[in-house]
């Protein structure tokens, strides 16, 4: 159940990433997923440590764990559209 519930939560957080950083158009369902739990990946091995939250692949669905991974797959897709275009938009 955790599974499904985990790929529910990175999913959402992949498609508000992508409205934030204006790809949604771009992206599909699977690669929102891919975007939430990658990011929350990132957000765990930077940002987590930093502040002390942990994110939503540490089996925490909190408001705090949803924020730094949200953050976490806005860093991913700023990377990705850097490389990508040369601008981070």
């Amino acid at each position: 159940m955790n599974l499904i519930i985990w790929l529910i939560v990175g999913g959402l957080i992949g498609w508000i990433a992508s409205l934030i950083m204006r790809t949604d158009a771009k992206q599909g369902l699977l690669l929102n997923v891919v975007v939430g739990i990658v990011g929350a990946l990132i957000a765990g091995w930077i940002i987590s440590p930093l502040v002390g939250v942990p994110t939503i692949n540490q089996n925490t669905f909190s408001l705090g764990a949803m924020g730094v991974s949200l953050l976490g797959a806005i860093i991913l897709l700023f990377i990705v559209n850097l490389l990508r275009r040369g601008s981070p938009r």
